[in-house]
């Protein structure tokens, strides 16, 4: 577990990128503007379309639902 998407990107030939917390795709130019968080900081990464992303669990904040 925890190894899918690395093992799928290289078994496919794509690029990938890991633990994503942002993502911004560029269909014209064909890549993906992928943003992660590191110890450091925060590291931006440029690849190529196709690509595999893994995310991280602050890419999607789930709404509170609202009661009549």
């Amino acid at each position: 577990a925890g190894q899918t998407g690395q093992m799928l990107a290289g078994l496919m030939g794509w690029a990938q990128a890991t633990f994503a917390s942002k993502v911004d795709v560029d269909a014209g130019e064909k890549v993906a503007h992928v943003t992660r968080e590191i110890d450091g900081g925060l590291e931006e990464l440029r690849c190529r379309l196709p690509m595999v992303i893994t995310t991280d669990l602050r890419l999607n904040e789930p709404r509170y639902a609202s009661l009549p």
